[in-house]
């Protein structure tokens, strides 16, 4: 069986009269290797541990319970994963190390260390903690930090470790701060994405569109029909000149570009909504953003100052209570509705989800051929973690399509091959 774990708090002599010990320290070097296991353990609990004598109170990850380390380790070497095969390696290796190192002897540790373990990957607690020091960097307030981030030369996990203890120790509670908000939709490339469903609602409907955007953070892809997309193979679509310029490579048998969209309104809504004339705000958006990911940065910087010159606005509100609010609006006759989102739902519990899906649902149920309703949705597909997929209902018949399979930045599309 395994052993009983203690706190390092614990008076000598009460894990049992044989030991006369208070704690089982754990060391930040153990190699979570289930191949070894000390002989007072069960091998199936194989983590290798050493027995520390009562000499006082221990910290950091000597005073830490093992499933805290644990839990703390797999989100971020997860997350490390997911930013690896996403082209950002820097931002792979800073989960690695922070995973690795983090502790609670500090107040951004504290927070990460304390978070529930249920949420810590769901919660997205270790992009939060890589957009916390990033946003340090781009302000000008961690130099020891930002001469380890790109563009510079990688230096060793020792050296980014130090850089980041640095930065900690500067700015421990503006740091555990950050972490209070969630990530936002902060990807304008989806834009690239999205342009196919909305150009399949104009082909259906053969009407202008009403949009209704939910999860829209900045607002960034609810002026689609502002940019300019390079769709691959010498296909674009967009005006010519404007300043966010959007590649999304479209393979298979996509919907045809000549079909015009016409937008006669545009709504959107947040729970926490960023204001792009707002330079905190546009720092926090951007501080998510890996910085290894040059063309990304500059593409949503161009994107910000559009909509700031266009004094776009993001309503601040519960996204299910506004949409019920909205929909229940009168629609204008010969105008299709579209709600849309995208990689929003996986930020919503799931009983606001059911009750989302009732809403839209209910809206889609009203429909008619002279007032249609549509719902576009770029989500994370169920059986391929690493891809979303892009899908489609237009009432009245709402039939469920599935457009293309999607990357999560918009860097493609892939629709099925025509038959």
């Amino acid at each position: 069986m395994q052993p009983p774990v203690r706190s390092c708090a614990t008076p000598p002599g009460t894990w049992g009269p044989r030991h006369g010990l208070s704690c089982i320290a754990r060391p930040a070097h153990w190699a979570w290797n289930a191949r070894v296991a000390p002989p007072y353990m069960d091998r199936r609990h194989a983590l290798s541990l050493r027995v520390v004598p009562a000499t006082g109170v221990r910290s950091g990850r000597d005073a830490m319970r093992v499933a805290d380390i644990a839990a703390l380790k797999e989100a971020f070497d997860r997350q490390a994963v997911v930013c690896g095969e996403m082209g950002a390696p820097f931002t792979a290796r800073l989960n690695r190390v922070l995973g690795e190192r983090l502790d609670d002897t500090t107040a951004l540790g504290r927070r990460v260390v304390g978070w529930p373990q249920a949420t810590l990957r769901g919660d997205l607690v270790p992009l939060r903690c890589c957009a916390a020091l990033n946003f340090k960097v781009r302000g000008g307030v961690a130099p020891a930090l930002a001469r380890l981030y790109p563009p510079h030369a990688a230096a060793s996990d020792a050296a980014l470790w130090d850089a980041i203890a640095d930065t900690i120790a500067r700015h421990d509670a503006s740091l555990a701060a950050f972490l209070d908000s969630p990530p936002q939709t902060n990807e304008v490339a989806r834009s690239g994405v999205l342009l196919a469903g909305f150009l399949s609602i104009a082909a259906a409907t053969g009407m202008p569109l009403a949009l209704f955007e939910l999860g829209a953070s900045a607002g960034l892809n609810l002026m689609f029909d502002r940019y300019a997309f390079d769709l691959g193979e010498g296909r674009t679509w967009g005006p010519a000149a404007a300043d966010v310029r959007i590649p999304c490579v479209w393979t298979g048998d996509a919907p045809s570009l000549a079909t015009p969209i016409d937008v006669v309104s545009r709504a959107a809504v947040d729970l926490r909504p960023i204001s792009a004339s707002d330079a905190q705000d546009r720092e926090r958006l951007l501080a998510y953003i890996w910085p290894e990911q040059t063309e990304r940065v500059q593409r949503i910087e161009a994107a910000l100052g559009m909509l700031a010159a266009e004094h776009v606005t993001v309503e601040a509100d519960d996204a299910v209570a506004w949409a019920k609010r909205r929909l229940a609006e009168p629609q204008a006759e010969r105008t299709c509705r579209v709600v849309y989102h995208s990689v929003f739902l996986q930020y919503l519990p799931q009983e606001a989800r059911q009750a989302l899906r009732a809403v839209l649902e209910s809206a889609g149920a009203a429909a008619t051929n002279a007032r249609p309703f549509a719902w576009l949705a770029m989500e994370a597909a169920p059986d391929t973690p690493m891809t979303c997929q892009l899908t489609l209902r237009v009432w009245p018949s709402g039939e469920r399509r599935v457009l293309a399979q999607v990357d999560w930045h918009g860097k493609w599309a892939r629709f099925p091959a025509s038959s």
